[in-house]
C-alpha cells in the first residue's frame, strides 16, 4: 500500500453544512423546500450533476448552469470567510505522510480546493490533486479516482481512499482501491455496506490505514476477496 487519497468536502473540511445551508436558502427564494434526502443525494457528485438533481427534485425552471453559478458563488464567498478542518485532519496527515503518498480527489471545482489548501496551509503535503474541473463523469463513477491514481503513479490496489459519502466511497471501490468511509452527521444514514472499513473519525481511519499497511499481502488477499456486489461499465 503506497498512497492515501482524501476526499475534501465533509472529509477534510466541515463544508457540507455550507452546501446544505446554501441549498436550503436557494430553495426558499424559489418558494420551495428541499428535503434532507435530496441534499444527501447531491453529496459527492460532480457539481453540474448535483444541481441537476436539485433542479429536478424542486421542479425549478432555471437551467442547471444558472443554479450552479449561484450556488458556487455563495459557497465560495462563505469559504473565503474561513473553513473549518474536520477533527483530527492535521493529526491524520502527520501520521500518514511519512509512509504514504497523499492526494486529494474532490468533486468541488479547483478554485474551492485552492481556497481550502491556502486557508489551512496544506498544499505542501499532497503529491497529487484532482478536482471536478476536467472530469466528465462525477462520483460514483470512478473517473476521478482513476485520474488521481494515474497522477500518483501507483496501482489502484495500492491505494486507500477516505470518503464521507456513499457516492464517493462507491467511486473509490469501482476504481479498485481500499475504501475507508468516515461518515458525518449528514451521511451516517447512507449505504456504506460495500466499503472495506467504516471509521469513527479521521484518527481511527489513519490508524486503520497503518494497521492494514503492516499486514501487507494478508490485507490484500482479504480486500481482493470482497466486492461491492456490483457490475460497472
Amino acid at each position: 500500500m503506497r498512497a492515501v487519497i482524501f476526499d475534501m468536502d465533509g472529509l477534510m473540511i466541515d463544508s457540507e453544512k455550507i452546501y446544505w445551508a446554501v441549498g436550503r436558502q436557494m430553495a426558499r427564494e424559489f418558494g420551495k423546500t428541499v428535503s434532507d434526502e435530496t441534499l444527501g443525494q447531491m453529496m459527492g457528485r460532480a457539481p453540474i450533476e448535483s444541481v441537476t438533481l436539485y433542479r429536478n427534485a424542486l421542479g425549478l425552471s432555471d437551467s442547471p448552469e444558472k443554479l450552479l453559478e449561484t450556488r458556487e458563488a455563495r459557497v465560495e464567498r462563505q469559504m473565503q470567510g474561513g473553513v473549518e478542518p474536520m477533527p483530527g485532519l492535521y493529526e491524520a496527515i502527520e501520521l500518514l505522510r511519512p509512509q504514504f503518498k497523499l492526494a486529494i480527489a474532490t468533486s468541488a471545482p479547483g478554485r474551492f480546493l485552492n481556497v481550502v489548501l491556502d486557508k489551512l496551509r496544506l498544499r505542501e503535503y499532497f503529491a497529487a490533486l484532482q478536482t471536478s474541473d476536467d472530469i466528465k463523469h462525477g462520483k460514483p463513477d470512478p473517473e476521478i479516482y482513476l485520474k488521481v491514481i494515474g497522477k500518483l503513479g501507483v496501482a489502484a490496489d495500492e491505494c486507500f481512499v477516505l470518503e464521507d459519502s456513499s457516492n464517493g466511497a462507491r467511486a473509490g471501490k469501482r476504481a479498485g482501491a481500499y475504501v475507508i468511509a468516515v461518515p458525518t452527521e449528514h451521511t451516517r444514514a447512507q449505504d456504506f455496506g460495500f466499503v472495506d472499513y467504516i471509521a469513527a473519525n479521521l484518527a481511527d481511519a489513519a490508524e486503520h490505514v497503518r494497521s492494514i499497511a503492516k499486514l501487507g499481502p494478508q490485507a490484500q488477499s482479504k480486500r481482493a476477496a470482497g466486492t461491492d456486489g456490483e457490475d460497472y461499465d
